[in-house]
């Protein structure tokens, strides 16, 4: 599948940036049995976060979306940092996408899409996952968006 997928970002035009280090007492990963649980990812660029702010006040759904497709490809390199190779991932099993907006905002479903499109495109239909797309007061740095993930990994 690894070459599956690096051709899939290819043509996305993704290169996976190194993985993330932890901003605090935490670990990035953790594998259990066949599970990879990847901490919350933040929409990283370059080493720095590339978004900012809330959703529906500062910024656009588009531009949520945008911080949900970055939170998307850091959890990738997450993934190929734990298990050396992404042709161990199976198949994505679950996201958690956190969106750093007000009270009345109620799109994070659209703004999460970012993410669970950009996984659907690299990862087939293995990257096809349960979800869910919360509100948040506030997020670390912040961030615009929040997103950690279950894989299912082969030994």
């Amino acid at each position: 599948m690894s070459d599956t997928i690096q051709q899939n970002l290819e043509k996305l035009g993704v290169t996976l940036p190194e993985a993330a280090a932890p901003a605090a007492n935490y670990v990035p990963f953790v594998k259990i049995g066949n599970q990879l649980f990847i901490s919350g990812q933040l929409p990283m660029q370059d080493g720095k976060i590339a978004k900012t702010g809330k959703v529906g006040a500062d910024l656009s759904i588009e531009d949520g979306v945008e911080a949900a497709r970055l939170c998307a490809i850091n959890l990738l390199a997450q993934a190929k940092a734990a298990t050396g190779d992404l042709s161990k991932v199976v198949r994505l099993v679950k996201i958690v996408g956190f969106v750093n907006s007000n009270g009345d905002f109620g799109d994070q479903p659209k703004v999460i899409n970012g993410a669970s499109d950009f996984m659907v495109a690299a990862l087939g239909d293995a990257g096809r996952h349960a979800r869910s797309a919360v509100s948040a007061g506030a997020l670390p740095f912040n961030a615009t968006v929040e997103i950690e993930a279950i894989f299912e990994v082969a030994d």
